[in-house]
C-alpha cells in the first residue's frame, strides 16, 4: 500500500515537472528538445508547418510554441510586441528554434520596416486554418503596430 501511494506521488511529480517545464498552448516553458543541428543553406518548405518552439535565452529560459512563416528563404516569427519573449529578444537576440526533430541556432533580428509583405504571407498562411485568430489581428486597427516580426538568421 505504501509502495503505490509512493509510486502515485512520484508519478504525480513527474507529470507536474513535465507541463511546468514544456510548452504547453500558449504557456512558456524551459526545454525546447530536438537534436542539434546545424542550418541548412535552405530552409525546407514551412508551408505545412503550423507552429515551431522558440527558446529565448534569459535568466529563466523561455520556450513557446509560436507560429512561423518563409518570405524570401528567411524564417520568420510574429507574435504580440507585449509577449514576454518578444521583450527578451528586443531588437536582436541569440535563439534556438526546433522545426521538427532538428534544433538550430539563430539569431532574432527584429524587423522594423518593410512588414507588410511578411504580415501579409502570415495572415495568408494561417487565415484558412486559424480565422477566427486571423480575423482579430486584422480586425484591430493596432494590430500590425504591435506585432513583433523577427528574421531568424543563421
Amino acid at each position: 500500500m505504501k509502495i503505490l501511494k509512493l509510486l502515485g506521488a512520484l508519478l504525480g511529480a513527474i507529470v507536474l515537472v513535465v507541463v511546468v517545464a514544456a510548452p504547453i498552448g500558449p504557456l512558456p516553458g524551459f526545454f525546447i528538445g530536438g537534436e542539434q543541428a546545424q542550418p541548412p543553406a535552405t530552409w525546407p518548405d514551412t508551408s505545412s508547418v503550423h507552429e515551431v518552439r522558440l527558446k529565448v535565452p534569459g535568466g529563466l529560459p523561455r520556450v513557446v510554441i509560436i507560429w512561423v512563416i518563409e518570405v524570401a528563404n528567411d524564417l520568420h516569427v510574429v507574435g504580440d510586441s507585449s509577449g514576454g519573449w518578444a521583450r527578451k529578444i528586443g531588437t536582436a537576440s541569440p535563439v534556438e528554434l526546433r522545426l521538427g526533430d532538428s534544433t538550430f541556432a539563430l539569431n532574432a533580428v527584429a524587423v522594423s520596416e518593410g512588414t507588410e509583405p511578411i504580415l501579409n504571407a502570415w495572415l495568408a498562411k494561417y487565415e484558412p486554418d486559424y480565422p477566427e485568430i486571423v480575423a482579430d489581428f486584422r480586425n484591430d486597427p493596432a494590430g500590425a503596430d504591435r506585432a513583433a516580426v523577427f528574421r531568424l538568421e543563421r
